[in-house]
């Protein structure tokens, strides 16, 4: 096995890709059978996913220090050449769609390939091309802004991921004085941030309308691959969310302040469930990798021989740095049939869940290799974040391991919030289609709707006091906004059926993480709505499936406070 760092990387001549996809795009129009045209395919999707791999390898390595001149000019690079590459394999789709023998060739390809591919062709032209470059590269703007500024805290310069350990620690007035740190510094750098996402938006509001979109609303969701769901029914999901959890949620915090004794409910008290302070483990780092061995050995062969090659390969990079992307995430090299997850640990009980969350997604990614699901499958992002939002409850019961006595502290923590982040990533989805149903927001209009929205959705808190961050601000820090438009909605609707996986689990473990190896099984072979009803489940999108939802966390919430 080749450990990541040492797996092999080469630019690629985005123009050499790029007359292979045109090449294939005439003999597809040429082929004379469904199987000519199949194997056509396939010979384009080797030289696409070939430069796939290279861009996430080379984004990897840039993510890990974005100071590193080589694989950022690597980053800049790709973001030319990826859009080229992709509106040229659009071309390709259309030929294949457009085929004569298109009807035999169905019979050979995944239907769902063809439903993507139909999709595909709607948001796809030439003219669109050097608007996306520019998004791009707007986009990287803000990821090296955002990685390489440093805050100020205790006279020690740190990065956001570091901070945010303050942020959620056990005495309020550390919290308060971090609070304020990232209100101060996000504020230096508030015009930068303002201007950035400006061009952002209108840049997305004239890729939408060069490709005959009113405005990017409908574009991003169709950019996201969406196939099982649309605008008009995220749109139910959210008066849902309104209606049926925000109230839960409303009275379980309004208990919890009164649990802890504050008069005034802050933006820097939302993360915290005791007045000791959340659980954090109890082991350190190298500790937590040999406790994430066993437990995933336990749980199965499967799980267990995914965990050990992901330590084989040193496919973890978890400790944070100047200059290192501040979030984390899962990526997969596909000519190497290798996951990778990046993650910033600060001693906060976030360092388990990236063993659960991102291992979750990775595990995923190697069951869809190990069973040589078709690479073109595009997997929708609401079933990927169900991967990695179920493993977490499904790791409940090994959290002694990491958490000792406070194991059942941490369950409590760990659900409180989980439901809890549903009104909140519909905020975010919420802001996201008003700014671009209404592209000519100012900055100060933009803060102002983000707090209207957190009024609405989140009542329970207040932000007045904290430096910038009362005027409307805390999006700004929120990465998918700039890097992800409209992506967030798909935590929402993942974390609607995670959290069904937890209430299976307290009834029957075993046929709950049978269920869930069932779903993680399919990979992106069905749509989410289908994966859904075979585990057993109720779709979030079903008419009182939140307020039964809602109403069970909550009873499950009591239930673990007993003890």
């Amino acid at each position: 096995m080749q450990k990541v760092s040492e797996l092999p990387y080469e630019r690629v001549n985005y123009e050499d890709v790029i007359s292979v996809i045109r090449d294939c795009a005439h003999k597809a129009t040429a082929a004379k059978s469904g199987e000519e045209l199949a194997s056509i395919r396939n010979e384009c999707l080797k030289s696409v996913l070939h430069c796939q791999t290279m861009y996430s390898l080379s984004f990897t390595r840039f993510t890990l220090n974005t100071r590193d001149e080589f694989y950022s000019c690597e980053k800049d690079y790709y973001d030319e050449a990826l859009p080229k590459i992709s509106a040229e394999f659009v071309k390709f789709q259309k030929a294949f769609l457009n085929s004569v023998h298109r009807k035999d060739v169905e019979k050979l390809v995944h239907p769902l390939i063809i439903k993507q591919y139909e999709l595909s062709v709607k948001y796809a032209s030439d003219e669109a091309i050097p608007y996306k470059v520019e998004e791009n590269k707007i986009v990287t703007e803000y990821t090296k802004l955002m990685a390489e500024t440093l805050f100020e805290f205790d006279d020690e310069s740190m990065p956001l991921s570091a901070l945010k350990k303050h942020m959620s620690a056990p005495e309020r007035e550390v919290r308060k004085k971090a609070y304020e740190s990232l209100g101060k510094t996000l504020s230096s750098i508030g015009d930068k941030l303002d201007d950035i996402f400006d061009r952002l938006v209108k840049v997305r509001t004239k890729i939408a309308n060069v490709l005959g979109y009113e405005n990017f609303v409908q574009l991003g969701d169709n950019l996201l691959g969406r196939i099982s769901y649309n605008r008009d029914m995220i749109r139910a999901f959210r008066e849902n969310v309104r209606r049926d959890v925000v109230p839960v949620v409303t009275k379980l915090k309004k208990e919890l302040q009164k649990s802890l004794g504050i008069e005034k409910f802050m933006l820097y008290d939302n993360d915290t469930y005791f007045a000791c302070g959340n659980p954090a483990p109890v082991i350190n780092a190298q500790a937590m990798f040999e406790a994430g061995k066993s437990m995933y050995r336990d749980m199965g062969k499967d799980t267990g021989e995914f965990f050990d090659m992901m330590l084989a390969t040193e496919a973890f990079d978890v400790f944070p740095r100047d200059g290192k992307w501040g979030g984390g995430y899962m990526d997969a090299f596909v000519d190497f049939k290798q996951p990778f997850i990046l993650a910033n640990f600060n001693g906060t009980s976030g360092d388990v869940d990236v063993l659960t969350h991102e291992a979750g997604h990775a595990f995923a990614a190697y069951m869809s290799f190990k069973q040589n699901h078709d690479p073109d499958l595009g997997l929708g992002m609401e079933t990927a974040e169900t991967h990695s939002m179920s493993m977490e409850f499904l790791c409940y019961k090994y959290m002694n391991k990491f958490f000792g006595k406070r194991a059942d502290d941490y369950k409590y923590a760990h659900l409180f919030e989980a439901i809890n982040f549903i009104p909140y990533g519909t905020i975010v989805d919420y802001f996201q289609e008003l700014v671009y149903s209404k592209p000519e927001m100012t900055p100060a209009e933009r803060n102002n709707l983000w707090n209207e929205l957190e009024a609405e959705f989140r009542p329970y808190f207040t932000t007045s006091g904290i430096p910038y961050l009362e005027n409307g601000t805390r999006w700004q820090y929120q990465m998918h906004i700039y890097e992800n438009p409209f992506y967030y909605i798909d935590y929402c609707l993942a974390q609607s059926v995670a959290l069904q996986f937890y209430l299976k689990s307290r009834e029957n473990y075993d046929e709950a993480f049978d269920a869930y190896l069932g779903f993680v099984g399919s990979g992106a072979t069905e749509e989410f709505p289908r994966l859904i009803k075979k585990a057993g489940l109720a779709s979030p999108f079903e008419n009182g499936a939140l307020k039964n939802l809602a109403e069970n966390v909550e009873k499950a919430l009591y239930c673990i406070k007993a003890k």
